[in-house]
């Protein structure tokens, strides 16, 4: 039985690894990429470069070896395509008519490094870039459908779009669980249950292990989400990567806000602890899925 530290040393550098091929095939896509104007390819190869966790990313290759045995090509396109998703989102996000924040990823954030007009077109340009990237990248069709599918209802105006509206209209009202489960589901878990079932369509999952692994990533979604909201308020702009005590400033409605950072600390890690139950009938190939879950709970930034 291997020992903590030794568990953590080995998840470490399975991430690592993880995010060194999302980031070289983010960057492989963008050199093939024709007829981009300069600035706008400056600008979005700004915001992809910059230093993200790539969980998301990570997530769908992990599921792809966890059933295949192997990472496929597919499953680095989709984890490519995924990522400019994410940060199409955090570009939009950090503008001044959504949460109008100065740093992310540690530098400044895409409307502060141009302006507010080339960050729009950005954001537009890495949302639909990811979508061609999945038609034109993935060779199986009937895959590259469903990959498409998947990507769209998780991002789209059911999925992520749902939970950052419901996430302004809640600044500065009363908030409830219920409301803090509809934002936090659609906004981020979507994507993360989104994120394992790509990875498991890579692989070619049974409809079973589909439906264990979209539960398992939605699952660690929301305690990822948690954890974001406790680090707003305990973590300094340094760790954090971006400005701290945002969503204090700006009323949000987050779990230390409406239940208190004792009890948003032990929903996460009930979350944690049903997303490794999940994962039992996989045994000891889900090692590195258990290993993400937990980690999640012990995130500084």
């Amino acid at each position: 039985m291997p020992s903590s530290r030794a568990a953590n040393l080995d998840f470490n550098a399975s991430l690592s690894q993880k995010v060194q091929i999302v980031n070289d095939t983010l960057r492989q896509v963008l050199a093939r990429q024709q007829g981009i104007q300069e600035d706008l390819h400056k600008a979005m190869d700004y915001t992809l470069s910059g230093p993200g966790k790539r969980i998301r990313s990570a997530l769908i290759l992990w599921c792809c070896e966890l059933i295949a045995g192997h990472e496929t090509a597919a499953a680095r396109t989709a984890a490519a395509a995924i990522e400019m998703v994410h940060t199409y989102s955090l570009v939009h996000d950090d503008l001044p008519a959504m949460d109008d924040d100065d740093l992310r990823r540690g530098r400044p954030t895409c409307h502060k490094a141009f302006d507010e007009a080339t960050a729009i077109l950005t954001g537009d340009g890495l949302l639909t870039l990811a979508f061609e990237v999945l038609a034109d990248g993935i060779s199986d069709a009937a895959l590259a459908v469903k990959l498409i599918s998947e990507l769209a209802r998780a991002a789209g105006p059911a999925g992520m779009i749902a939970g950052q509206v419901a996430d302004l209209k809640a600044e500065s009202t009363v908030g409830t669980v219920a409301m803090l489960e509809y934002i936090h589901t659609n906004k981020t878990a979507k994507m993360f249950r989104c994120a394992a079932t790509m990875g498991a369509l890579c692989g070619g999952a049974s409809a079973e292990s589909l439906q264990i692994l979209g539960q398992y990533g939605l699952k660690i979604g929301l305690g990822f989400q948690i954890a974001d909201d406790i680090l707003d308020v305990s973590a300094s702009s340094e760790q954090l990567g971006k400005t701290a005590g945002k969503d204090l400033k700006a009323a949000k409605c987050t779990y230390p806000a409406v239940v208190g950072i004792e009890k948003a600390k032990e929903l996460e890690r009930e979350l944690a602890h049903e997303a490794v139950v999940l994962l039992e009938p996989f045994g000891a190939k889900a090692a590195v899925l258990r290993q993400l879950a937990l980690a999640l709970l012990d995130r500084n930034k």
